[in-house]
């Protein structure tokens, strides 16, 4: 009972987000969004990928959970990357392949727009920061100002090698993102046990936040901090010292892809108190993950980009757009809403339990771990929040913190109840509304 009475919390907060939302936007004109609290305008619709789509999420939820507790480890991390890639594509096909995919990262806010501007990238990372503010010459496009010059840089690599377009560009964004699903399950496996990260995989899979991994760059961004905090969590748990060093080396990466993911420090922080065992017995540990985190920073400020100015000139051109206008008494929790719609009503009754877990220390140890993840997950993004930097268009900036509160989803009885919750969610949203960001 507690479980479906945190779901439905959850489920009114939506509701009145939806509704305060639009009256608010009806009356002032201040969230600059079309459906509150998403980035959305209502518009429902089928396309191509409605089909498969539902074939997927009748399997998911008849087959996932026995397929999951079944496969052998090796088979089920491959099988989890491939149906989390069949589930997002398939839902952004929705939207058909040109209006899903193709043009996703080629609107004239996004970093596709930059990349001729990079003909001489150590020129350009020099110049980085006198283009971000609005009324500086020849802007930079609001994603490209909006993050460190490594999120340009990978599309812009991604046309030197031939991947040209917004095609290829959608598609690295959802195939990458997609090994997020896979670097969570490994990372639990490693910190909670191998029982409790097959529990997982199903609502991992099935995450409700493919909506907005569908060709969207921060889906790549959850991938690269998903998989430091996996190296990690492999690190402090005898697995090997050297993959603090990987560690290290992805978080760096991390934060120069975007600024507001420093914050995936919070459950780096966690995968640490988990295996601070580890590191006592192998101190060498924390000099090779700070030896890496120094890479990625090192190279970029010796090539000229300065991360700290950069940020500073950031909030000023944050503010000079619609981030000054939307109004933060709303957003500060209709960002939580937001969060719902990208985590299920299935992760908010596993926080419940998760809560429970740290705060009983009668019940098994092993869950307090899953149960910790999570937390800090959910720190993070709760620091985001309070931040004034996240108004509005959470449901993908806050991708890779939504990521880690999925682990929690192991802790719920019935499973395939709570899973059918989760893929109805996905559904509903690309059917009824088309997104964008």
């Amino acid at each position: 009972m507690l479980d479906l009475a945190a779901a439905t919390a959850a489920a009114l907060l939506v509701v009145a987000a939806v509704l305060v939302g639009r009256h608010i936007e009806g009356t002032y004109g201040t969230l600059h969004v079309g459906w509150p609290p998403l980035y959305a305008n209502w518009l429902p619709h089928t396309g191509p990928g409605t089909v498969p789509a539902l074939v997927l999420a009748g399997l998911l939820v008849a087959y996932g959970p026995a397929v999951a507790a079944r496969l052998p480890w090796r088979i089920l991390l491959p099988g989890a990357w491939t149906a989390a890639t069949a589930w997002i594509l398939s839902l952004a096909l929705v939207d058909g392949w040109h209006r899903g995919i193709a043009v996703r990262l080629t609107t004239r806010y996004e970093y596709l727009q930059s990349i001729d501007r990079f003909h001489d990238i150590p020129a350009t990372l020099r110049d980085f920061t006198h283009h971000i503010l609005l009324d500086s010459p020849d802007h930079w496009p609001a994603h490209t100002a909006g993050h460190p010059p490594g999120a340009t840089l990978t599309f812009v690599l991604l046309d030197r090698i031939g991947l040209r377009g917004g095609g290829w560009a959608g598609l690295w964004c959802v195939v990458v993102g997609a090994t997020a699903c896979v670097a969570v399950l490994i990372a639990v496996r490693a910190l909670a046990g191998e029982a409790l990260a097959r529990r997982a995989a199903p609502f991992l899979v099935a995450a409700p936040g493919a909506v907005w991994m569908g060709a969207s760059a921060d889906a790549y961004f959850a991938a690269v901090a998903a998989w430091s905090v996996a190296l990690l969590a492999l690190a402090v748990t005898g697995r090997g010292i050297a993959w603090a060093a990987g560690a290290g080396l992805l978080y760096g990466l991390t934060c120069y892809v975007s600024y507001g993911l420093t914050l995936v420090a919070v459950i780096g922080a966690a995968v640490l108190l988990l295996g601070r065992h580890e590191i006592r017995r192998r101190p060498a540990l924390l000099l090779l993950l700070l030896a890496g985190c120094a890479v990625v920073p090192l190279a970029f400020t010796l090539a000229g980009f300065d991360w700290w100015e950069a940020y500073r000139l950031l909030v000023t051109r944050y503010y000079q757009g619609a981030g000054g206008i939307r109004p933060y008494g709303y957003w500060v929790w209709a960002n939580l809403a937001c969060t719902v719609l990208i985590v299920g009503l299935a992760a908010v009754a596993g926080l419940r339990r998760a809560v429970t877990a740290l705060t009983d220390r009668t019940g098994p140890p092993a869950t307090r771990r899953p149960a910790l993840l999570a937390s800090a997950g959910l720190l993070a993004l709760l620091i985001a929040d309070l931040s004034g930097m996240s108004k509005a268009e959470t449901e993908r900036i806050w991708l890779p913190f939504s990521l880690w509160l999925l682990p929690a989803c192991a802790l719920l009885p019935r499973p395939r109840a709570w899973l059918a919750a989760q893929v109805t969610l996905p559904l509903l949203v690309n059917h009824l509304l088309l997104t964008g960001w």
